[in-house]
């Protein structure tokens, strides 16, 4: 990675945000995820967090960060600023600001609630989003739509199930058990489409922390307009946040008739990306929620 820090262009662009670039640039390797590689960059005295990939992955980056910064403008919660992004010769970069993370302790949990809730509150036109981008590594449809149903089973599940199938990781059962739960789709929301939300879209426990005040950070999103509920579900299937903020969350958003099955509903699609990214391991999974709503 040294050949990006030795770059004129890229210590000009870095200069930007930090005053004067010296020659006194140090990495030191961090956890940056399963796709990315990711190190602290310092200047000097400052720092900041750079991750990077091949030249392929630049849109990636693009869309991480315009998805920040969706989420940053609502005033709602806290998110790195993201700086830049770019391409130099076979690497594709991020450079972003660095917060010291720390795991969510109870009362950051339960912030994070409030500002969940605030930001699922306010209100939005539609589904979808300005730009497709993704989940994981894997491409995520986002074109508008007014109608919820069409836009979960047309840019989330059948996409993702076609891609499985494709792979032979599912078979010819599995998109019978698939066909059987879009056909009843309309009985999962007894009281109507629900309000578009401005979605983190990829919220586990693994891109949530608090910074060293005890505020609430969330990173790498995968932002979208949606049920307020996909969010909910994804955070719900690998576990990880505590009562504290099932408390706060719902003391602003309380919990819509229903939940419970659109919940399996909506963590069917970060299951299916999973068999897609990661395997069979991820199939007995996937077929066990595909049963339990084409049979409930």
């Amino acid at each position: 990675m040294h050949h990006l820090t030795e770059d004129r262009a890229f210590r000009e662009r870095l200069q930007k945000f930090c005053g004067s670039v010296t020659d006194r640039l140090s990495l030191e390797p961090v956890a940056g995820g399963c796709i990315h590689q990711a190190a602290r960059l310092r200047v000097g005295r400052e720092s900041f967090f750079l991750k990077w990939n091949g030249a392929p992955h630049a849109d990636n980056f693009c869309a991480e960060c315009d998805g920040l910064a969706a989420l940053g403008d609502t005033g709602t919660l806290r998110v790195p600023a993201a700086h830049d992004s770019g391409v130099h010769a076979d690497t594709a970069w991020l450079l972003m600001e660095w917060v010291d993370l720390r795991p969510l302790s109870r009362a950051a949990a339960a912030a994070l609630g409030e500002c969940l809730a605030e930001l699922h509150a306010q209100p939005r036109a539609e589904y979808g989003w300005r730009r497709d981008n993704f989940i994981g590594a894997s491409l995520q449809l986002n074109t508008p739509d007014v109608d919820w149903q069409r836009f979960y089973r047309d840019q989330r599940l059948l996409p993702q199930l076609q891609r499985a199938t494709a792979a032979n990781l599912l078979g010819d059962q599995d998109f019978r058990a698939m066909e059987a739960v879009l056909q009843r789709m309309e009985s999962y929301f007894p009281e109507g489409p629900p309000r578009p939300a401005l979605l983190h879209g990829d919220l586990w426990a693994g891109n949530a922390a608090q910074d060293c005040a005890g505020n609430p950070v969330l990173f790498d999103p995968a932002v979208y307009l949606g049920d307020a509920e996909a969010d909910l579900a994804m955070m719900d299937l690998f576990g990880g946040f505590p009562d504290a903020f099932w408390r706060a969350y719902h003391a602003g958003m309380p919990r819509r008739p229903g939940f419970d099955q659109r919940r399996a509903l909506y963590q069917l699609y970060h299951v299916l990306n999973h068999v897609n990214l990661f395997g069979g391991g991820y199939v007995p999974q996937a077929r066990r929620l595909l049963r339990s709503l084409s049979e409930s």
